[in-house]
């Protein structure tokens, strides 16, 4: 080998040596910095997060899919509160709204199709639409009287399609509804937290470069698994409004629920959420109490977004958390339980609603 050629494997073994060693230090630079933020005290460390458990129930879809849910609670409640998840999410999610309500109210949770527990139903299967004839469903088969509808992200547009598609049972059957980190449409828009320029390239090549991963689904799965410390730091950062001071404990917890949403599943899902667009339905939704939830940090479902369906909704309270962001029934729980509350104190009040001395529509008063 020539002098020149030796300088040159002598050039490209020190960059390939350069890089990997540059790989190396980062990775080692991750795992040094999760680790640190790992060893932190930790309140949440003892909550058994995704161990509160129901009666455990199946609901047949008109299109065939076994629908995994839970009644838990308090059964002799009149009033009945179905919680609705979001994207990548499952029931669990709810965690400590769960715990607070359950000694008081009757609890509905359930896994949306292709979420948690719930099988897969095809791309065919994915949109905003079915999952409100999901919604309309699970109603019919679990709740006996009146219900509070409780939506977080693509619950919430669930509960949006469910007005749009059976209007004839808010006011009737459903007494209230709360809007938690969501949209009624152009979520396509949302600059992401980038200038407008990136984010409108972000948002051209996203959905291609989505499909495309769909496809491959298993092989990215697998790549997710491996990288699951920098999903921690990238859901640390971007899922909640102050990293520094959310529990590890509770990001661990949310990013393995994501992590154990299929690739598939949210390539399917993905189209429908950027096309949602239900702002003609909300309407449907004056005619009950309605509380409206979001952080003012949340990139992906933007505080603008809640400001339009409370435009949109003049009785409607809003809530607006400051330092908050998407996860915000996991990060701020206490704020979100008690807006809870104080919606189904107003719903129980609305005719039928289930207070006291009221009889719930279709029983017979003893």
């Amino acid at each position: 080998m020539s002098n020149t050629a030796r300088r040159r494997v002598g050039i490209a073994g020190a960059v390939v040596g350069t890089a990997s060693a540059g790989v190396a230090a980062a990775a080692l630079a991750k795992r040094y910095a999760v680790g640190r933020i790992r060893l932190r005290p930790d309140l949440e460390m003892s909550e058994p997060l995704g161990e509160l458990r129901g009666e455990p129930v199946r609901v047949t879809t008109s299109d065939g899919v076994s629908l995994y849910a839970e009644v838990d609670g308090l059964e002799t409640s009149p009033l009945t509160v179905v919680l609705c998840h979001g994207y990548t999410l499952n029931l669990d999610s709810w965690h400590y709204q769960r715990r607070d309500l359950r000694e008081s109210y009757r609890l509905v949770l359930w896994d949306q199709r292709a979420h948690g527990r719930s099988p897969r139903a095809g791309a065919e299967g994915s949109t905003i639409d079915r999952l409100g004839d999901d919604l309309a469903e699970v109603i019919a088969e679990l709740v006996p009287g009146p219900c509070v509808l409780v939506g977080h992200s693509m619950g919430g547009m669930t509960v949006m399609a469910l007005a749009e598609r059976y209007p004839e049972l808010f006011g009737d059957k459903i007494k209230g509804v709360a809007l938690i980190s969501t949209s009624a449409g152009k979520l396509a828009e949302i600059s992401l937290g980038l200038p407008a320029l990136l984010s409108r390239a972000v948002h051209k090549v996203t959905p291609s470069t989505v499909a495309l991963l769909g496809r491959g689904g298993a092989l990215v799965d697998k790549g997710r698994q491996a990288g699951n410390d920098v999903a921690f730091l990238l859901l640390r950062h971007l899922g909640f409004g102050d990293p520094k001071s959310v529990s590890p404990t509770v990001v661990d917890f949310a990013e393995s629920m994501i992590r154990s949403t299929p690739f598939e599943v949210i390539a399917d899902f993905y189209p429908a959420l950027m096309s949602h667009d239900k702002l003609s339905a909300l309407g449907v939704l004056d005619d009950v109490p309605t509380s409206i939830i979001v952080g003012d940090k949340d990139w992906l479902t933007p505080i603008e977004h809640s400001r339009a369906i409370a435009a949109a909704l003049p009785r409607a309270q809003l809530t607006e958390v400051p330092g908050t962001s998407h996860l915000i029934q996991l990060e701020r729980p206490t704020v979100v339980n008690d807006a809870l509350r104080d919606l189904l104190k107003r719903a129980a009040a609305e005719p039928g609603g289930g207070e006291p001395g009221r009889t719930p529509p279709g029983e017979k008063r003893q």
